[in-house]
Order: C-alpha cells, then sequence, then structure tokens
C-alpha cells in the first residue's frame, strides 16, 4: 500500500488501548452502513454475522413494521447521495458574510456553550459523513487530508480520524502544528491509529499517483490576507491538480473544507487560479464565496444551529434528512450512465464449498442476508410470461421456502395470475447488493392449497387483510380515493374485530424449481456462477453443478453432479 509513501510516514507506536479511550463511539448507523457495504473487505458480512448459523426466522413473519406514509419520512442517507433530496436549490439557501460568520461563533462559544472542541467534532464529523455520500470507499479509500495551524485544520484533523473508522485509508499533511491541548490531542488520537503523518517534502511529485481524495482543510472563513509558506505552494499544487492529464486514470477529487483555500471569503476565486474543488462542505450556513462555487457536489453540515440563531440572522436552511450530519444543497449533477460501475470484491464462490441441495445452498444465503441487516432480504422479481410471448416482472416478497418450493401470495385476477394460468411458468430472482450475490430460481408454479392460504392470509395484520379485500389488482381506478373508499368501508364493517374473510380471487402461488443459479461478483467481472439443474440419474433426479463464466462474448461450463 502506498510504496512511495510507507518508508517515509512518520507515526507513533499503535497503542491499542488509547486507541479505544479516543476512539468515538459511531451512532450515526445510515452512513456507516452506506460505507460497510461498498468496503472491499473479505467477506461483505464479516463484521455483522453474529453466528455461524444465525436463528431463522419464519418467511411469513418478514414484513415491513406499520403503514406509514413515505413522505413523511427523512429519506436514508447513501453512498450515492440520495439524502441530497432533502436539500434545497443554491438559490433559496442563506449565505453569510465574514462577519456574520464570526459573530455566530462568538455566540455558539458565548451565550449558547458550545466549546470549540464540541464544534470541531461536529464538523469534521459533517465532513467525514459527507465523503462517503459521493466517494465510494470501494473506489476512493486513499484519502490525503492537509490540514492548516486553525480551527479549519482541525476540522480537518477530526475528519480523517472518523474516516479511518469508516474503513478509508487517510494520511495527514500537518506542516504547521499549533501547540495547543486540543490540536495536539487530535495529533494523539489519529497517532494512536496509526494514520501515518506526511511532511511537504513527503508528499509525492504527482498528488494523483498515490491518493484518490484530498481534502483541504488549510483555512476557513477567518483567514484574510495571502497564504504563506508552505500553504502558497499546497494551494498552487491542488489547483494544479485540475490541468493534469492522466489519460485513463480518474482524476483525483479535492474536497474543500468550508471555504476553498486561498479563496476570497466572500468574493470566491478573484485569480481565477486557485482550487477548483470536486466537494464543497460548507459548515454553519455556506459563506458568500460559496456562490462562486461551480464544482458538481455543495453539501452542508455542522448540525447544530438552534433556532435562536436562524431567527437572528434570518437563515433559510435545509432539513437534514433522518440522522445524517450532512445535506445536499442544490440539484444532483447529471450522470452518464455508462460510467456507472461496480468492482465486486467478494469471496469465491466454489463448487467444493456450495452445499449438495441448491435448497440449502438458499437458506445460507438468505441466513446470511438476515444477518447482515438487509431490508426485505425476501423480496425477489418474479417473471411470468402468457401466451402472447410478452414477459412480464414485478417485485413480490416471498413467504415460504422449503424442499417442495417457493411460496408467494397475490391476487389471483391480477395480471400475473392470468399469465401463470396460461403458462404456469415462471423465474424468480433476488438479489442482495451489499453481499454482491444474487440468486435466481426457475420452475413449474401452481397454486397454493385453499388451507395454506387460509392460514396465511390470517396471520397477516389486519389492515393488509383489508387491504387485499379492497384491492382489485390490475384493474383500472377512478383514483386513488375510490380504493381509499373502499378500505374504509371494509374498516368500518369489520370494526367489531370479527373474523375477516379471505377473497375468493386472493391466495398463494407455489414455485417448484428444476433451475437454481447462484450467483457471486468478483473483480473485472470475472464473477463465479454456479449453476443447478435437475436431471435423471439411476433412476433418480439428480441436481448437476455446473460453473457458468459469462466475461464479454465467453462462456463456459465445468460439471459436476450431486444426488438429491
Amino acid at each position: 500500500m502506498l510504496p512511495t509513501l510507507k518508508a517515509k510516514a512518520r507515526v507513533m507506536p499503535s497503542y491499542c488501548l488509547l486507541s479505544k479511550l479516543l476512539s468515538p463511539t459511531l451512532s450515526f448507523s445510515s452512513v456507516f452502513a452506506a460505507t460497510a457495504a461498498a468496503a472491499p473487505i473479505t467477506s461483505p458480512f464479516t463484521l455483522r454475522r453474529p453466528s455461524p448459523t444465525p436463528p431463522r426466522l419464519p418467511l411469513w413473519a418478514l414484513r415491513r413494521p406499520g403503514s406509514v406514509s413515505t413522505r413523511s419520512l427523512p429519506l436514508p442517507a447513501s453512498s450515492r447521495g440520495l439524502s441530497s433530496e432533502g436539500g434545497m436549490g443554491d438559490q433559496d439557501v442563506s449565505y453569510l458574510s465574514q462577519k456574520d460568520a464570526a459573530e455566530i461563533d462568538e455566540i455558539l462559544m458565548g451565550p449558547l456553550g458550545f466549546s470549540v472542541d464540541q464544534l470541531m467534532e461536529l464538523a469534521g464529523l459533517s465532513v467525514a459523513t459527507s465523503i462517503p455520500e459521493v466517494y465510494r470507499l470501494s473506489e476512493y479509500s486513499r484519502v490525503l487530508a492537509i490540514c492548516g495551524p486553525g480551527n479549519n485544520g482541525g476540522d480537518g484533523l477530526v475528519a480523517a480520524r472518523h474516516l479511518h473508522h469508516f474503513g478509508y485509508k487517510p494520511f495527514v499533511c500537518y506542516p504547521k502544528r499549533t501547540p495547543k491541548p486540543l490540536y495536539t490531542g487530535l495529533v494523539t488520537q489519529l497517532e494512536s491509529l496509526s494514520v501515518p503523518f506526511l511532511s511537504v517534502g513527503d508528499l509525492p511529485q504527482n498528488l494523483s499517483d498515490d491518493f484518490d481524495l484530498i481534502v483541504d482543510a488549510m483555512f476557513g472563513f477567518s483567514f484574510h490576507g495571502q497564504p504563506r509558506p508552505p500553504f502558497d505552494v499546497l494551494i498552487q499544487r491542488l489547483a494544479s491538480l485540475s490541468g493534469i492529464d492522466n489519460g485513463f486514470k480518474r482524476k483525483v477529487a479535492i474536497v474543500s473544507v468550508d471555504v476553498p483555500s486561498g479563496w476570497h471569503v466572500e468574493e470566491g476565486d478573484i485569480s481565477g487560479e486557485g482550487i477548483k474543488p470536486d466537494m464543497l462542505v460548507s459548515l454553519t450556513a455556506p459563506k458568500l464565496c460559496a456562490k462562486k462555487f461551480i464544482g458538481p457536489h455543495h453539501f452542508l453540515g455542522g448540525r447544530f444551529v438552534p433556532p435562536s440563531i436562524v431567527h437572528k440572522y434570518g437563515l433559510n436552511l435545509p432539513p437534514y434528512p433522518g440522522t445524517s450530519m450532512c445535506v445536499r444543497i442544490g440539484k444532483l449533477p447529471s450522470v452518464d450512465v455508462s460510467s456507472l460501475r461496480e468492482n465486486y470484491i467478494s469471496p469465491e464462490l466454489l463448487e467444493d464449498q456450495v452445499m449438495a441441495d441448491p435448497v440449502d445452498q438458499f437458506h445460507k444465503w438468505f441466513d446470511e442476508a438476515v444477518a447482515a441487516g438487509l431490508q426485505e432480504p425476501n423480496a425477489m422479481a418474479l417473471s411470468t410470461c402468457g401466451r402472447e410471448g410478452k414477459p412480464s416482472s414485478r417485485m413480490v416478497l416471498l413467504k415460504g421456502a422449503d424442499k417442495q418450493g417457493f411460496v408467494w401470495y397475490t391476487n389471483y385476477g391480477s395480471r400475473k395470475a392470468r399469465e401463470l394460468s396460461e403458462n404456469p411458468h415462471a423465474s424468480l430472482l433476488f438479489f442482495w447488493n451489499p453481499l454482491h450475490r444474487q440468486v435466481r430460481v426457475e420452475g413449474a408454479v401452481q397454486k397454493v392449497s385453499d388451507e395454506e392460504s387460509e392460514r396465511y392470509f390470517h396471520s397477516r395484520p389486519r389492515g393488509s387483510q383489508l387491504g387485499a379485500g379492497a384491492s382489485k389488482q390490475s384493474t383500472v381506478l377512478a383514483g386513488r380515493h375510490v380504493l381509499y373508499q373502499v378500505f374504509k368501508d371494509l374498516e368500518e364493517r369489520y370494526s367489531d374485530g370479527s373474523l375477516i374473510p379471505r377473497p375468493e380471487y386472493w391466495g398463494g402461488y407455489r414455485l417448484t424449481p428444476t433451475v437454481f443459479e447462484f450467483w457471486q461478483g468478483q473483480p473485472s467481472r470475472l464473477h463465479d456462477r454456479l449453476q443447478y439443474s435437475l436431471r435423471e440419474g439411476d433412476g433418480k433426479q439428480v441436481w448437476h453443478i455446473e460453473r457458468y463464466i459469462l466475461h464479454k462474448r465467453c462462456r463456459t461450463k465445468a460439471s459436476n453432479g450431486h444426488g438429491v
């Protein structure tokens, strides 16, 4: 890892006990889950799998609690920046002058009782949680934090510590250390984690060669005048990165903390030759110079502004989604769909490691998906095709899986039901993206018994039972109000708590598998694909395992047979 820097890195020994004492406990589960899901670790569920054989829940019990309108719920954070939808346009956000920003800091650390270390911790955490919103750990793991001597540099030191805990590999360049207990403590915390500190002379000639992302934390809103050495040279080096041609190599990303170093706090990059960051993380509220920021990613951090300051300065700030410490400002940048790709890093899926029976192998993977905390791991794409030969797909929920087959429930008047009556064959697809896995199941389909449908129907929440009676799937409605009124009528009819009868047009299906395919994502698209298919052998049906390699236009098969 970074051979040109490893010998030069100056680190203190790792003190395990000190690391435990100084490392904060992360409670922002949405951010950690997003970054952990993208991490290139040996096993996608190493950190979260509780036991070799986690307890199995009945599939019918897997359901989302309650029926809450998602319109009122905060959007979750994600590694692709979806939390940004809780933001607002750049023109609607308030911008602070240098004078107002300084006054707000004085109020926060005066009458409102904040200490500088509290604000620094919150600011640094905001920066660290903004980065995974855009820059995936699997692609931007090597981070250089260039920290100045003031509070902005302290924010960078805190961000580097959190990025280390998120799984990134931070390096710190801190050429003018501040000899105050707060700053020396931040340095000690990083050294206890074996985070390397680099001098300016240690930095490689081309920063793009050894780093994927650079955190610019040299100067903040309180800075004025011309940068002095060595920061003037460092700013020039970051400014020159936008002009470096790396051929097909991805350009190193620059993330500026609050104010791009070298910019005028209110007028921006006056000379036009300054740093051009790809991301700006404004703190408390954007400064006036942020109006001149033209990069694709502008985030706001610092979720600590009390109402009194909002009212005093007439601030218009976007709401923070959920438990996130950051929120995107402005619209999401346009995306080149052809450039969206994930280089999967996973354990190999080998023939001698899988179970002989594909149903057992499915349960193993399913239990691991449940243990990993995936949302609705029983969601599956059901594909059907009627007599006209036009396929259709939709997501349904698996409610039973055993040697007899895979069970789901639906309306017998729906399109999928009509197509199954014309062609009783279907395909199921489970996709567990954080684990880089998918399972495809093919087979013949038939209805389950009325007794089985009846038993499951009355295990459902009462609201779901009423919904089954109100919903005539695949029929045209004049509006949602019609559906809602039918539901209310049924709710009133059975308000005494009496048994709700199962509609005769509602019940289950069972797919009896004849083909399974287990897919595990691997680097460079050399994915593992093991297919089980039923064949006749010695007077009995035998599950036969074949390896399929599908890379570009090449496909080969390797065989291995197992009896049922």
